[in-house]
């Protein structure tokens, strides 16, 4: 496993989870389960959070960015304007270029708009942004993300913050199989077995948020998630078995008395 090194454009990471840091009662909370779960990238809503004004609760208070990487999202943007905006400010900022673009289609469903996420990243990447794509469960377009620059292929589970898991194994295999940048699993994961069956499949790593921050125990379900990912990826490096139409006897089938 030491060998086994996860590098997103170019940046390695100790962990395969990523972990969300909305949705928790406070930046305490947040900070005890971002530790629990040993992530070493939490991805940031920076049009939700607040950055400037400091007599108000800050993040990076309880995340220290020197420690913890930043991922700066674009969560709440709904055309490619309007995340370009985001995140040419996040850098501006903080001095990130490394960053998560997420271009919603509508309020309900918060599925992708490819179109406008196709549009999006092409700047973002001629601008010098190492650019993590949140995107459909659609082969075909997840393989333009990636001649267009993207650093990392993100598709969806399920519907964000739904919990339903991953929902379609065919299409996250394909993209898996013909991707040659890390794959990672976004939205839609409900509990610790779920980033499991993500690892198995062989995703390169998994991004949590709601999973953890509404469980009834986040810290809990924080350290929970870290060991299902760490066995997710063992399991796949191993090597599962064959998948048989019969029986296999398990016992020695020579020699019986």
């Amino acid at each position: 496993m030491k060998k086994d090194i996860f590098k997103i454009g170019g940046v390695v990471l100790k962990s395969r989870l990523i972990v969300g840091t909305g949705k928790y009662k406070n930046f305490k909370e947040t900070a005890e389960a971002v530790k629990a779960s040993g992530a070493s990238m939490v991805t940031v809503a920076v049009r939700r959070i607040n950055i400037l004004d400091k007599k108000k609760p800050l993040l990076t208070d309880f995340l220290n960015p020197k420690i913890i990487k930043y991922l700066p999202n674009t969560a709440g943007c709904f055309n490619a304007n309007e995340s370009l905006r985001t995140l040419r400010l996040a850098r501006e900022m903080g001095g990130w270029t490394m960053v998560k673009l997420e271009v919603l289609g509508d309020k309900k469903t918060l599925y992708p708009d490819m179109l406008e996420t196709l549009k999006a990243t092409k700047i973002l990447v001629k601008e010098g942004f190492k650019v993590l794509v949140y995107c459909s469960d659609d082969p075909l377009l997840a393989k333009k993300l990636e001649h267009l620059g993207a650093s990392a292929i993100m598709p969806l589970a399920s519907p964000i913050g739904s919990g339903q898991g991953i929902q379609n194994k065919i299409n996250l295999s394909l993209i898996i199989k013909n991707a040659k940048v890390p794959v990672i699993v976004d939205a839609g994961i409900g509990t610790a077995s779920d980033s499991t069956i993500a690892m198995e499949l062989g995703c390169d790593g998994v991004l949590v948020n709601s999973a953890i921050a509404k469980a009834k125990k986040p810290v809990l379900m924080a350290e929970s998630f870290k060991n299902a990912v760490l066995s997710g990826r063992q399991s796949f490096l191993s090597g599962r078995m064959p998948r048989l139409f019969y029986a296999d006897a398990s016992s020695p089938t020579k020699g019986l008395i």
